[in-house]
């Protein structure tokens, strides 16, 4: 089907009146929900709110607390607002627990990354009706891991994120859906036993999914101007910005957007998100010359072959064409296996350690080196005078603390401990001398091989430890578990 030029803004299209859904008033902690099954629900404390409904924590015990560690949560809107009820026909077709079991068993593989369907139904108050539904609870989503990763992750971080989105997209074509709103808000680490799932993510929040073939057969490509630009405006498909009902094709060219952003950190359209025009016919003229589209994200020529055969492909695909998911996959695994990754469902995501707290430096722009932070072995430092070491390491170097306070690791490429002990001298025009091995006073002195027996002049010396001590890596503070199960 055609992918021609998205039409002009304001002049040629009338505009649509603004969605209004109504948020509601938070509900007490400790109120007793019953769902269609007359099994009771008891909320615990908020911990969402999205643009449509609240999400609280919840307990199938109505008699004690919630604890902080339920693994459930609830989500309810007023009866009158539709995500939710889109939301909820979809998880009542598709995600069946016993569905997605066999799912799981037949394609032999870990898990799926789609949430099961546990229970929904509604409640008054008040004199007013709200729609509910019990839904697992998950960890933190991927944004706020991108985030604090620089907006960047490794090319196997990212190969592995895309076959398992991949897998969930997989299993919603293949039962008549489509998400069209797949982004790293709404792909969410899993969460058992009181902590969060750094290997699995799930893909959620349907309240734009839809069945492409309602009737037994694909929908017709049309374009309606009314609903141009639908989704999320930086991953939205060309065919979604010309009004075009969501397809697999579209949902295909979401996920290369969104691999293609956490590799390269910014879509060359990201500078004018707000001429909604300039961003379709950009995507338009990059999807037909798929290089040209490397070039801009990777100007230093980096090589992502995975990501460019993924883009072409999908630029290949008819509207109404079933995705190469085994294709796909296979380019996929072919990545991470000439990266030396054995499994592929580890996904290495950045999200403790020195890479959460201090953002790690990249090679290039475009570069991929943003994953989980290699341990490197930690020096001993012998001799190491403690009142030189408190003066030159946080006096006496501003540039170095600077770079502390801005979030680069002292030292090389941003990985680990820096190798260089601390000077053993107070600095001279700022500069912390780097090798206690030789030192200069701020005259002109010769190389001092004992910075004890034969101190420089002028130079102030404390007494040298005698034992051996270990520089500590500082620990970041693992991401929080985030319980909002989707970002409206």
């Amino acid at each position: 089907m055609p992918r021609g030029k998205a039409g002009t803004s304001a002049a040629a299209k009338k505009p649509r009146a603004p969605k209004g859904p109504k948020l509601p008033a938070p509900f007490a902690s400790g109120t007793i929900l019953q769902d269609l099954k007359k099994k009771q629900w008891k909320l615990g404390n908020e911990v969402g709110k999205g643009g449509f409904g609240l999400i609280y924590l919840a307990s199938e015990d109505a008699n004690s607390p919630v604890p902080s560690t339920a693994e459930h949560v609830i989500k309810i809107e007023p009866l009158s607002n539709g995500p939710l009820f889109c939301e909820l026909h979809f998880y009542q077709r598709v995600s069946k627990p016993d569905m997605i079991d066999d799912w799981v068993k037949n394609k032999k593989m870990k898990y799926l990354g789609v949430p099961k369907y546990i229970a929904h139904g509604t409640h008054q108050r008040d004199k007013e009706n709200f729609r509910f539904m019990v839904m697992p609870r998950f960890g933190s989503d991927l944004q706020k891991i991108f985030e604090g990763c620089g907006k960047h992750f490794a090319k196997e971080t990212v190969l592995a994120l895309g076959l398992r989105m991949i897998d969930a997209l997989e299993y919603l074509h293949e039962n008549g859906y489509v998400h069209a709103d797949i982004k790293a808000s709404n792909i969410l680490l899993g969460f058992s036993n009181q902590q969060q799932l750094q290997d699995q993510v799930f893909l959620v929040d349907y309240g734009l999914a839809l069945k492409y073939s309602p009737d037994g057969s694909h929908k017709q490509y049309k374009e309606d101007p009314r609903k141009a630009h639908d989704g999320t405006i930086e991953f939205t498909s060309t065919d979604a910005h010309k009004g075009v009902a969501p397809s697999r094709r579209g949902d295909m060219e979401i996920l290369a957007f969104c691999m293609l952003q956490w590799l390269c950190g910014k879509l060359p359209w990201e500078d004018k998100l707000l001429d909604k025009d300039y961003v379709a016919n950009s995507k338009i003229k990059y999807m037909k010359n798929i290089p040209s589209l490397m070039k801009a994200c990777f100007p230093n020529g980096e090589s992502q072959d995975e990501i460019s055969t993924f883009l072409t492909m999908v630029s290949k695909l008819g509207y109404d064409e079933k995705p190469n998911y085994t294709k796909y996959k296979e380019v996929f695994k072919g990545g991470l296996k000439k990266l030396g990754v054995k499994d592929e469902w580890k996904l290495s995501l950045p999200i403790s350690g020195p890479a959460n707290k201090r953002g790690l430096k990249r090679k290039s722009e475009g570069g991929a080196e943003c994953s989980t932070p290699k341990k490197t072995a930690v020096e001993k430092v012998r001799g190491t005078p403690k009142a030189a070491a408190a003066s030159g390491s946080r006096q006496g170097t501003p540039k170095l603390a600077a770079k502390r306070r801005q979030g680069t690791p002292q030292g090389g490429k941003g990985r680990g401990t820096p190798k260089v002990p601390v000077s053993v001298q107070s600095p001279v025009n700022g500069k912390a001398v780097k090798s206690p091995q030789k030192l200069k006073s701020p005259t002109k002195v010769k190389t001092v091989k004992s910075p004890v027996k034969s101190p420089a002049k002028g130079t102030r010396l404390s007494k040298p430890s005698t034992t051996r001590r270990k520089v500590k890596r500082s620990k970041a503070p693992k991401v929080d578990a985030c319980v909002q199960t989707s970002p409206c």
